[in-house]
């Protein structure tokens, strides 16, 4: 059982590896688009206010709104979650890939310990406990722009509720009210 757990450090290790290349790069489009938000929130904000419908940068889920107006709800919601769900999920998962990539080499290095190998030990132990910082460090760098963007989407949400609800009362000729939009969508 033991000799078979130490098949899986390779590719425990590789996939940690690849998320941090992906976290690196989702880094980066949370950069980017952080930028589009500050450049395009006045036009967001105004287009909302005078019920103007038309795609900004940097705001996903009101494109995706206004590229398909027949849309429900659900079908905005679950676009949204869509488009945080790797994020979310790389966030959980690389801890636990960290702990798994740390609990391996602990057997090797409990039975170097037992031959008296001390070399052995710092070998295994090196690779554990650099799987669980690179582990850790994906989870970091994911979860700022994870919980960020997860507050951006519910403000494009609310705001998309917002017009809908605004764009009904026009449509039915019912009296119109000025909505507050909800602040902080950049």
């Amino acid at each position: 059982m033991a000799d078979m757990s130490e098949l899986f450090i390779v590719p425990v290790l590789f996939l940690i590896c690849g998320m941090f290349i992906y976290a690196l790069f989702e880094l980066g489009k949370f950069i980017s688009q952080s930028i589009l938000r500050r450049k395009h929130s006045v036009q967001y904000e105004t287009s909302l206010k005078r019920g103007l419908a038309k795609p900004i940068a940097g705001y996903p889920i009101h494109n995706y709104f206004i590229a398909n107006p027949q849309c429900d709800e659900d079908e905005v919601d679950v676009f949204a979650l869509k488009q945080l769900e790797s994020l979310r999920i790389v966030t959980k998962l690389s801890p636990m890939l960290g702990l798994i990539a740390t609990m391996i080499p602990m057997g090797p290095a409990l039975k170097a310990l037992a031959d008296g190998n001390i070399q052995g030990i710092s070998e295994n132990l090196i690779i554990a406990f650099a799987a669980v910082i690179w582990g850790l460090l994906v989870s970091t760098i994911t979860f700022w722009p994870a919980s960020v963007k997860k507050r951006w989407y519910a403000t494009e949400l609310i705001n998309i509720r917002k017009f809908r609800r605004n764009d009904d009362q026009v449509t039915t000729n019912e009296p119109e009210f000025e909505t507050e939009l909800v602040q902080g969508a950049a």
